[in-house]
């Protein structure tokens, strides 16, 4: 059995895929699995952490608005629609797949659409609530379409051939240790809370900025805490402007990226992040309660309707970025930390939202399309 996940752009498209290949390789031994991706996409980095072989096209983003700017991006972006259309359909000819599984991000869409062409078995999942610009392309196309939320299959009446709610699934590591075992790995020792926070994949600089503000004001006050931050690309930037304010937290870390995020996700108490669905999914599935500042630079606003989900049970705490400063994610943070029932309530909320059997649920789907 040969099988192509095709994925890129955010961990949070990259993640579900690994997840879902896991499945196939615990079902089926010695099958054959291959990643597709953009050129330049993080995947690369992530896929071959994971040990699976993986193949790039030429794909680029295409981008809202109305500007001179814009504009010539999205025609650049035009241009390598057949670049990458033609490097698909190369891969899929030399690999021959039995099946094709896209899971989001525009590296997905060549790959998918010309295994559609070809009527090979074909099926998308979207972990979004509000499903993005490949999924809505495509979902005419494939034989099924896999949705994360309940909420999102009204979105596809009409013109999916299938529809079927699976979750987002989360990889088999995030069910591997408990708290006391994690923190043990991190070497903590002692009491004190771990909170991490990150702001995506790529990071974000101005939410950077505004961490900072929370740790200066966590120095101020002299607490003590285990604090650990994804900066993604502020990497370069964030270390320095720590050191040039003088902070000096007690086992406080900045990385460029949690690499070993089952581990350090299952040792935390809370958890500060954007509302992006593989997060979502990690989250609910081992129970953590979250502070959530949706991204407003998707597509259709896509993380705040995530959120707005989480927060509604009772998972999370909401904060719009438009009003969000580092002394209210301080404020909120200090609140949650005092307030263990709360955190619990929260917890217990966040797993009834879990979907821990969705990579099993997805592989059976697909074994449907399959014969």
């Amino acid at each position: 059995m040969r099988i192509i996940f095709t994925c890129g752009g955010s961990a949070g498209h990259v993640n579900p895929a690994l997840a879902v290949a896991q499945q196939f390789e615990a079902h089926h031994p010695g099958c054959e699995i291959l990643f597709i991706g953009a050129e330049r996409g993080m995947e690369r980095r992530l896929v071959e952490q994971a040990g699976y072989p993986i193949k790039t096209v030429k794909v680029s983003t295409f981008e809202r608005g109305f500007s001179w700017k814009i504009l010539k991006h999205d025609i650049a972006s035009a241009v390598k629609v057949p670049m990458g259309q033609h490097e698909a359909a190369k891969i899929i000819r030399e690999f021959r797949p039995d099946l094709v599984v896209g899971t989001g991000g525009y590296a997905s869409f060549p790959a998918v659409r010309e295994a559609a062409r070809r009527r090979i078995p074909t099926a998308i999942h979207e972990s979004n609530v509000y499903p993005g610009l490949t999924t809505r392309t495509l979902a005419g196309k494939v034989d099924l379409v896999m949705v994360g939320f309940p909420e999102a299959a009204a979105y596809y009446k009409g013109v999916a051939k299938r529809v079927a709610v699976t979750g987002t699934p989360v990889r088999e590591e995030f069910f591997s240790l408990t708290r006391q075992q994690a923190r043990l790995e991190l070497d903590i020792a002692d009491s004190q809370p771990l909170v991490i926070s990150f702001w995506g994949s790529q990071g974000a600089g101005h939410m950077s900025a505004r961490t900072v503000d929370l740790l200066q004001k966590w120095d101020d006050e002299g607490r003590r805490f285990h604090y650990i931050h994804a900066a993604g690309r502020d990497i370069d930037d964030m270390p320095g402007e720590l050191e040039r304010r003088g902070i000096k937290v007690t086992d406080q870390e900045v990385r460029a990226y949690i690499d070993d995020m089952p581990r350090v996700m299952a040792a935390a108490d809370l958890v500060i992040c954007r509302a992006g669905a593989s997060t979502l999914g990690e989250l609910t599935a081992l129970g953590k309660p979250a502070i959530l500042v949706p991204s407003p630079f998707v597509a259709a606003n896509h993380q705040y309707k995530n959120a707005k989900v989480m927060a509604d049970r009772g998972g999370a705490v909401l904060i719009e970025e438009a009003g969000c400063t580092g002394e209210q994610l301080y404020d909120t943070a200090i609140e949650l930390l005092a307030d263990g029932a709360r955190r619990s309530a929260m917890g217990k909320a966040m797993k009834e939202l879990a979907a821990p059997h969705a990579a099993e649920d997805i592989y059976g789907e697909l074994m449907k399309i399959l014969k």
